[in-house]
């Protein structure tokens, strides 16, 4: 389902490493890789604190901007929307992400909007890395999951994680609700969860499948 762009829209199930890449930074920002180490998406933010005032860049391996997601004010349930290409001012959103109550602090909802409405679901906790995306019918369109390296059967700290994405899912639209996601929740890297210590460099090409 092309929600972004068709490029990204893949025939086969797909793994993507998400990297984040501002541990010791002001600002946000991840890379993102495929199954064979080659880079996909990159993130970056134009705000040093984006959890408040700003808004974050999906672009491709050429810098060029596939959408930008900004939070919109003022808001309730703290949602979030996303615009195709660069900039919002003076376009309309293509999507919203927002909490499915003010009380429940996991579960999202994210509206589509345009030629083709349509409602998703994000059911689980992102700050361990383990949702899933639904659609309408409760089909699984994608599913973060912490990382394991196969060859130690070490997990690898939250932020290096796996988003897998099922046939023909956008996997910009995706990598969207996972920016969302993690200006949402957040990111609590002190917790002590008995994987490997985040913030270690980790190689993209390294054997890893998600966790049973």
């Amino acid at each position: 389902m092309v929600i972004v762009e068709e490029g990204f829209a893949y025939e086969n199930e797909t793994h993507l490493t998400v990297m984040k890449t501002s541990l010791f930074f002001s600002g946000d920002g991840f890379v993102v890789y495929d199954s064979n180490g080659q880079l996909v998406f990159r993130v970056d933010s134009y705000s040093p604190d984006t959890r408040d005032t700003g808004e974050l860049v999906l672009m491709d391996t050429n810098g060029r901007c596939l959408l930008n997601v900004r939070r919109k004010r003022p808001s309730l349930h703290q949602r979030w929307e996303g615009f195709i290409g660069d900039g919002w001012e003076g376009k309309k959103p293509i999507f919203s992400v927002r909490r499915s109550s003010i009380i429940g602090r996991s579960n999202m909802t994210v509206e589509l909007f345009g030629d083709r409405t349509e409602e998703y679901q994000i059911e689980g906790q992102f700050a361990q890395r383990n949702c899933t995306i639904y659609d309408s019918s409760k089909e699984i369109m994608a599913e973060i999951r912490r990382k394991v390296d196969t060859t130690t059967n070490v997990t690898l700290g939250k932020d290096v994680f796996l988003l897998t994405l099922k046939p023909g899912f956008d996997g910009a639209f995706a990598m969207g609700l996972v920016l969302v996601l993690d200006q949402i929740n957040g990111d609590d890297i002190g917790d002590d969860d008995g994987g490997a210590v985040d913030g270690d460099i980790v190689d993209p090409n390294t054997d890893c499948n998600v966790s049973s």
